[in-house]
């Protein structure tokens, strides 16, 4: 395909759509599928026939609409009216209010500073785009940078490009993704390989899932501006089997992208080419780290291995490696159609762009957001959020999944930032946002982190598989109020054992939420102790 066919292919669809006068987009993501999406889509088709309205009226399912606690949710445009909680029986009044007033019954204000407060960057089209229909996505820009890079750039210029933009791995540590892109660039070598992280692991995390589910063009296409930067030809998504609305949508995204030419051979009739393939994880924790996902990816047991050699020099059958995050591939795209300058003007000085977090828990407005670094915690809670239910206060909030922290009221309006949270205790994590209010035992968060990560540990290193089991008997023993002031000295040995010995990042981090709940909530530890014991 070259680029006047490319151009023709997105006119024509763009021109289909014009023809009709309303275009009503239903969420078709996980959380409203389970809500019952689908049936309100089947029933607003049948009485959009019945009403003869096919002409004038287009109905469809697309990705993640956000406010996930409220739905099934569906947008009107161009009314620009959004709908919560929609039934199917609520079709006939949907259709009869095209054009005017809304049903106020399940109107949700757009105003919403839910709505209002984010900057969409990687979730941009995920709103408007139907994601099992490639030209759905094209319409909306997809594949225009990878034509881009493989017409008009040379591989430098799209790691100076990248590099420019300050964009940072998403994934956990935020590594420098150009940095990252340019060492595996450098690596002399016929075989070259692109591995994208899908296995999110942490509880209440959902934002690579959704992209996933959402816009999985943004993806591949991120995943092939990387292979032609770097200089593979290979690529593989490793997702969680568990994942099963994301992998099968994948598939397909791979099978359209294929047949049209944006994967395969001779990519817009350039020399370049590039393939990708799905490889499902078996549900492992571990396997959120490159070394024991790349050996998963192998057909190994997914253990870690010391580093170095890192999977830049080392990594995929021992040819380079580059490995980035789901969320860091999906704003590769938008950077190169918009330049460096553009990305890095949004966010903070060490920390670009925006950021994807799913939030969760004791909070009014459960949903996905996308954020600009650098916004408070307290705006991300009280603003999007809307605080806390049922009259109850704000106590802490944990990010970054097991690897994280727990960060309490004292501290909310903090910058979230990969900089400030680390100073705190915290870390960005790939993007999970854990809301706890005043009911919470911070004792209770930390056990459940402790045996969590228990659980998941590989076993390989000592102190990872000894470490987090002896800390989840003492968090217990604090449960039941039997524990000493020896047990509370022991436990925090523990943990910086464990976090300076363990070979991975799991070990490493599985501390964490210990030891913010003991730096901020010492005193709920103190009160756990067993009553003879004098505080």
């Amino acid at each position: 395909m070259d680029r006047e066919e490319f151009e023709r292919i997105v006119q024509k669809r763009k021109k289909a759509n014009a023809a009709f006068d309303f275009h009503i987009n239903i969420c078709n993501a996980l959380g409203c599928i389970a809500l019952g999406s689908e049936k309100v889509k089947s029933q607003l088709e049948a009485e959009v026939k019945a009403r003869g309205l096919e002409h004038r009226c287009k109905v469809q399912g697309v990705g993640c609409l956000g406010l996930c606690g409220s739905g099934p949710l569906m947008a009107v445009e161009p009314d620009n009216i959004m709908y919560q909680k929609v039934r199917p029986e609520d079709s006939g009044d949907i259709l009869s209010h095209l054009g005017t007033s809304p049903v106020e019954r399940i109107v949700l204000n757009k105003a919403n500073p839910f709505f209002a407060r984010q900057h969409k960057i990687v979730l941009k089209n995920t709103d408007k785009i139907d994601p099992s229909e490639i030209e759905s996505s094209l319409e909306a820009g997809a594949y225009a940078g990878l034509l881009k890079v493989t017409t008009e750039m040379i591989p430098a210029d799209v790691i100076k490009t990248i590099t420019d933009s300050g964009l940072r791995g998403r994934g956990g540590a935020g590594y420098p993704t150009g940095l990252k892109w340019g060492t595996v660039a450098k690596m002399e070598s016929r075989t070259k390989y692109i591995v994208c992280n899908g296995d999110e692991g942490d509880p209440g995390a959902f934002m690579d899932r959704s992209i996933m589910e959402s816009d999985p063009h943004r993806v591949l296409e991120g995943m092939a501006i990387a292979g032609y930067a770097v200089g593979a030809s290979a690529g593989y998504i490793y997702v969680r089997a568990e994942y099963g609305l994301g992998i099968k949508r994948l598939k397909r995204a791979i099978s359209q992208a294929e047949k049209m030419g944006f994967l395969g051979k001779n990519i817009f009739d350039s020399p370049f080419s590039f393939s990708v393939e799905l490889r499902l994880g078996a549900g492992a924790f571990v396997c959120g780290e490159e070394t024991a996902l790349m050996a998963s990816i192998e057909g190994q047991r997914g253990n870690p291995r010391p580093r170095p050699p890192y999977p830049a020099e080392s990594g995929l059958w021992g040819h380079p490696t580059l490995i980035n995050n789901v969320e860091t591939f999906a704003n590769t795209a938008p950077i190169i159609n918009n330049g460096s300058e553009w990305f890095a003007n949004i966010g903070t000085e060490k920390s670009k762009g925006t950021k994807v977090f799913a939030l969760s828990g004791k909070i009014n407005r459960v949903g996905l957001i996308e954020v600009p670094m650098g916004i408070t915690l307290r705006e991300i809670i009280e603003d999007i959020g809307g605080g806390i239910p049922n009259g109850n206060q704000f106590k802490a909030v944990q990010t970054g999944g097991p690897s994280g922290g727990c960060i309490p009221a004292a501290h909310l309006d903090i910058p979230v930032d990969y900089e400030s949270l680390r100073a705190l205790g915290s870390i960005m994590g790939s993007g999970g946002m854990v809301v706890m209010d005043d009911t919470s035992s911070m004792v209770s968060v930390a056990h459940y982190f402790m045996e969590f990560c228990k659980e998941e540990s590989c076993g390989k290193c000592i102190p990872c598989r000894v470490g987090t089991d002896q800390m989840v008997q003492l968090l217990s023993r604090f449960l039941n109020q039997e524990a000493t002031l020896d047990d509370l000295k022991q436990l925090e040995d523990l943990c910086e054992m464990v976090s300076q010995t363990s070979l991975c990042g799991l070990g490493q981090s599985a501390p964490n939420p210990v030891m913010s709940t003991l730096r901020y909530f010492r005193d709920e530890y103190l009160q756990c102790l067993a009553t003879a014991q004098p505080v």
